[in-house]
């Protein structure tokens, strides 16, 4: 398909620099396959769901990997991507043309990693020195790695630490958060609780390649970006389990769908999976796993917005966006939600 068939105007005041305070007090739109949208708050969800439907929650946490440092004199700044193992990340380079295999990079506080390799795509594989773990390097010399959409606008605070991160974050990896869960609070999960609404958790680490823009004309053109995910024997077994008894599988954030959506036979069946998946889903896709999703508001022509067309159809989630944009909904990872059910 036509990558400009996924384009929309958003004006620059719909994007959100902050998320809602609290949390759950944002707003959420629901649409359905047919019928008028209706404007509800994200508190409003235990109302919105059935007992016996289980909701599907990303626990990857969001390090600091945003790097700012110096290869010599010339001032360069890296994005972590993905992990490839303990020392090693592959990362996008600000100012890449300063920066050649074998050189140093020094990001502050005795921070140091070898430009290992350029990679076909014009990243680096960068080798972190010295014996402590990455992650205690990172704590010491990142920042949170906001989306360019924000931190094009405003710095990066030690806000963003506690902002950027959701109350399920427990598996370090991520370098974008899965936002739509940016959301809950524990006073929502006690009301999705008594509402006899279950929930699950997975894990998968977001790299940064989830906010590259589609470069290509047609989505047959594009190579979606790979990411690192699993879904543990026992959670598979309990969600095969909640269909069987009638129960809807609601995604929170596309990437607990796309993890999902991996892990699924042709069968319908959820399965055991570890492993990386680069899954791209446009309009025809024939979901397996899920049964509806909780997500915010995407960036136009993105793969995301693909994602959402294909489980609502195009002109049905365009037209929400028009409404959403109308009705001065919040956009992007710190702004409103939406919850989809087909």
């Amino acid at each position: 398909m036509k990558v400009d068939l996924f384009d929309f105007e958003l004006p620059v005041e719909r994007i959100a620099l902050r998320p809602a305070r609290p949390r759950d007090a944002a707003r959420m739109l629901i649409v359905r396959e047919s019928g008028p949208f209706e404007d509800r708050g994200v508190r409003d969800l235990p109302q919105m769901l059935r007992a016996g439907d289980v909701l599907v929650f990303n626990d990857t946490r969001v390090i600091p990997a945003q790097l700012e440092g110096r290869r010599g004199e010339a001032k360069i700044g890296a994005t972590l991507h993905k992990r490839i193992d303990l020392r090693r990340w592959q990362a996008f380079v600000r100012n890449a043309k300063r920066l050649r295999p074998g050189d140093v990079a020094e990001f502050g506080g005795g921070v140091t990693a070898v430009a290992e390799e350029r990679l076909a795509d014009g990243s680096f594989v960068l080798f972190f020195e010295g014996e402590e773990p990455v992650e205690v390097l990172l704590e010491r010399a990142g920042r949170m790695p906001l989306p360019p959409y924000i931190a094009g606008k405003r710095d990066t605070d030690e806000q963003d630490r506690l902002d950027y991160q959701t109350m399920f974050a427990a598996e370090d990896g991520a370098v974008a958060a899965p936002t739509a869960a940016l959301h809950f609070t524990p006073e929502l999960i006690a009301a999705l609780d008594a509402a006899g609404i279950g929930r699950e958790t997975l894990t998968l680490h977001v790299g940064a390649g989830t906010f590259l823009p589609v470069k290509a004309d047609d989505t047959a053109d594009h190579a979606m970006h790979s990411e690192w995910g699993r879904v543990e024997r026992d959670v598979a077994d309990r969600l095969n389990a909640a269909r069987k008894a009638g129960g809807r599988l609601i995604a929170v954030g596309t990437t607990s769908l796309r993890l999902l959506e991996s892990a699924t036979g042709d069968d319908g069946m959820i399965g055991e999976f570890s492993g990386d998946t680069d899954i791209f889903i446009t309009p025809g896709y024939q979901f397996r796993a899920v049964d509806g999703l909780m997500t915010n508001f995407h960036l136009p022509k993105s793969t995301l917005v693909m994602l959402v067309s294909a489980l609502m159809g195009r002109e049905r989630m365009l037209s929400a966006y028009r409404y959403a944009i109308e009705n001065e909904y919040r956009f992007y990872s710190y702004g409103d939600s939406s919850l989809l059910l087909p």
